[in-house]
């Protein structure tokens, strides 16, 4: 890791299946030797189950992976490697909604993880679903997922220092 690399922050959205965590894992492993993938998934069925597994056998050997789909601010500041992946802040807004926190609880909680990720002394990736893309969900709670995930989403964005669009395989920088 370079020192440029210290408390950098780096946003990687997209859609389903669209390359963002290939890209994300790409970019970590670009910061040296040592990688910490946080994972905020939850095996609520077997297809999940199956996808968490494949998951992790894909993941390079050398990485430290720690699950925790709650409390991800204070796992993050516990990483010590030089680069940390967060995959991915969909499904982390969605446990903490499930949890019961209100959607003033969420903000702050995102607001910590970006703290978080500033006063790392390593890069930070950062990996989210761009769910603003589609039809305007038909019932309430999937309104407030969105309408919630787009808020976390642009604060993450907004401090970042790297920003990127994956779609279908494609990176599109911007910023």
């Amino acid at each position: 890791m370079t020192p440029s690399e210290a408390g950098r922050i780096v946003f990687v959205t997209g859609g389903a299946r669209s390359g963002k965590s290939t890209f994300a894992e790409r970019r970590a492993a670009q910061s040296g030797p040592g990688v910490t993938y946080l994972a905020t998934a939850q095996a609520f069925d077997d297809e999940m189950t199956d996808r968490i597994a494949r998951h992790r056998a894909d993941r390079p050997a050398g990485w430290v992976t720690h699950e925790e789909p709650l409390a991800v601010p204070a796992a993050l500041r516990a990483v010590t490697t030089p680069a940390a992946l967060l995959d991915c802040l969909s499904l982390w807004v969605s446990n903490l909604m499930l949890a019961g926190h209100t959607d003033e609880a969420v903000l702050d909680a995102a607001d910590d993880l970006l703290r978080a990720a500033r006063e790392r002394g390593g890069v930070t990736v950062l990996v989210t679903n761009e769910v603003g893309f589609g039809i305007v969900p038909d019932n309430a709670l999937a309104r407030r997922y969105r309408d919630l995930l787009g808020w976390v989403n642009q604060r993450a964005a907004a401090a970042s220092d790297e920003a990127h669009l994956i779609v279908s395989g494609l990176p599109l920088r911007l910023k």
